[in-house]
């Protein structure tokens, strides 16, 4: 599929042929092309108009979104109190920001770049299956008071989830900019090799926590100048004033008001 995503338009019936092998796939994508986002005046009905509307970059994002989503679906099941449904979209809405904010600030263009902030989450999903009842306890105690979740994590378990979701990464091998975006997307100072992309995802992260993109599980509010004052800058744009800090925040806008259609057709 990513081969024939990167060949280009001259490889859509081949793009239409392997989409509809996967009916989960095929439905997501049916979904997004039928959702108020495009606005389209009568339904879609077959793959090979839907991938005319939507367009190679958005069946790339649900190509590589669905088998992860499903997998973690897989892996927290549905006993859990938590809201799953508004965590996927909150994670589709950091892996879309997460390239917008490279593309804006140092033009990559690198597949690493959505799916780090796509799993960038991925240590409470993590917790959730191995500690259910951790996991639970964890986010009750979040609702009812002011704490910072990763200090409660750390309280009942020895470890928070950015932690954890580092360590479960490494253990299957993945590359760097995924391990990094979940162990350092709060604090990507430190990371050691992918820290543009783990400041990607921290800018990215509270973009979408503040637009109340989906919900990420954390209660506390995110305000325009935690967005603005974000370390991520510094290492994405270190010579940038703040004054043009809050210019690119605005022009990033534009993708942030598409998201939530986007997020209602695919999850």
């Amino acid at each position: 599929m990513i081969q024939l995503l990167n060949a280009g338009q001259a490889y859509t019936r081949e793009i239409c042929e392997v989409v509809q092998r996967d009916p989960s796939l095929t439905a997501r994508v049916l979904r997004m092309v039928n959702s108020v986002y495009f606005g389209l005046a009568e339904p879609v009905k077959t793959i090979e108009e839907a991938v005319f509307f939507v367009g190679t970059e958005q069946i790339r994002h649900l190509a590589m979104a669905t088998p992860v989503i499903e997998d973690f679906q897989g892996l927290v099941g549905k006993s859990s109190l938590f809201e799953w449904r508004p965590f996927w979209q909150h994670c589709i809405a950091v892996a879309l920001m997460t390239r917008e904010i490279l593309t804006s600030l140092v033009t990559s263009t690198e597949e690493s770049d959505y799916l780090a902030g796509l799993v960038h989450d991925v240590g409470k999903i993590v917790m959730a299956a191995a500690f259910p009842e951790h996991f639970t306890a964890i986010h009750r105690r979040l609702a009812e008071e002011s704490g910072r979740l990763p200090d409660l994590e750390e309280k009942a378990l020895g470890m928070n989830h950015r932690q954890l979701g580092g360590l479960y990464l490494r253990q299957r091998n993945l590359p760097p900019s995924l391990i990094e975006a979940a162990e350092f997307h709060d604090c990507p100072e430190e990371a050691e090799k992918e820290r543009s992309i783990a400041a990607a995802v921290q800018l990215a992260n509270l973009v979408a926590r503040k637009h109340q993109l989906g919900d990420s599980g954390n209660p506390r509010p995110v305000s325009l100048d935690h967005c603005l004052d974000a370390s991520g800058w510094t290492i994405l744009a270190p010579t940038m004033s703040r004054e043009t800090r809050a210019s690119t925040y605005g022009s990033w806008l534009k993708t942030v008001e598409g998201i939530p259609s986007i997020l209602q057709a695919v999850v």
